[in-house]
């Protein structure tokens, strides 16, 4: 019961600023022009400095764990290929691949994962060696896949794909928030004050105004008209990845804060930029919202189970 209060007080909160936001798009005070630009400024300034502040802040020599971080990456990649061979085979509209691929296996493990390990624990090393495992992979994978499944007429053929999509990369911001976060959590030289709260300022901002844009740019009525892949997408997010490996997990010793750190990995809501992606990168924005909304809500129940799953048998204390 305690666990379901607390995934209730993380997650509605999240649910509610978003609906907060399609309430102040329907009664006029934000528009389309608002929405755009504060997806450009998500995408191009807020989100590298929260990607970036959460790698620099982890001490990655001294709590690094090969195995732990390995496992991590492992259940990351297998996650993303499964989930796009399910959308390019059971998909009809191809420009939903991208934004149905991205949204099924990127978690929002920053924002709750840390939270949820925080609870129940009361520290969050394992979780930090998590984000390190995991998300540099979320956002390489989530610019491969947005870039050769999107809507992008000058993409090109073959060769010329490729090299596009290296250089998409190289280029997009948030990787380069990864890279430069990993840089400074390596070289454990801390930042002086005046430049460390700046970044925390920045990226404090990055979640709030990416759930406000992207309650002020939910379309509802398009929305329903995608419950299939959003059901779809649902199930593997918050059920399927976590049901395959969670036991694999188990049976490799882990245990405790690893155990947990692994299931808000695998099973938390898909995370908020996944839309700021999608939109940015001419995906289908409209499904990744829906998807993002539907985790967000199912989470508080689907999460807490796995906790009290992994808790009868033991795996955590």
């Amino acid at each position: 019961m305690i666990n379901f209060l607390f995934s209730i007080n993380v997650t509605f909160p999240i649910f509610l600023v978003m609906v907060i936001g399609y309430f102040l798009r329907r009664i006029g005070m934000l528009n389309e022009n608002f929405v755009t630009v504060c997806n450009k400024l998500n995408f191009k300034v807020t989100l590298p400095f929260l990607v970036f502040r959460d790698l620099a802040n982890v001490d990655i020599r001294a709590e690094f764990d090969l195995k732990f971080v390995l496992f991590c990456a492992f259940a990351t990649s297998v996650g993303f290929f499964a989930a796009w061979f399910i959308g390019k085979h059971f998909l009809k509209d191809p420009y939903t691949v991208g934004a149905f691929t991205q949204a099924s296996f990127r978690s929002s493990a920053a924002v709750m994962g840390m939270a949820f390990i925080q609870q129940i624990y009361g520290s969050s090393a394992m979780g930090a060696l998590m984000i390190v495992g995991a998300v540099p992979l979320y956002n390489i994978y989530s610019v491969i896949v947005l870039t050769l499944e999107g809507n992008n007429p000058d993409m090109g053929k073959g060769a010329e794909k490729v090299k596009q999509t290296l250089l998409n990369i190289i280029k997009n911001p948030i990787i380069i928030g990864v890279l430069l976060g990993i840089v400074v959590g390596l070289l454990r030289n801390p930042m002086p004050t005046l430049v460390n709260s700046t970044v925390d300022l920045v990226a404090k901002t990055a979640t709030p105004l990416a759930l406000i844009a992207l309650g002020a740019g939910f379309q509802g009525r398009k929305a329903i008209k995608k419950i299939r892949p959003t059901i779809g997408a649902s199930v593997y997010k918050l059920v399927i990845q976590a049901a395959i490996f969670i036991p694999i997990a188990a049976a490799m010793g882990f245990r405790g804060e690893k155990m947990v750190a692994i299931v808000i990995m695998l099973a938390a809501p898909a995370t908020p930029s996944c839309y700021i992606m999608a939109k940015n990168m001419n995906n289908d924005g409209t499904l990744t919202a829906s998807i993002v909304v539907a985790t967000t809500l199912l989470a508080s129940v689907t999460l807490t189970a796995w906790i009290f799953i992994v808790k009868t048998l033991g795996w955590i204390g």
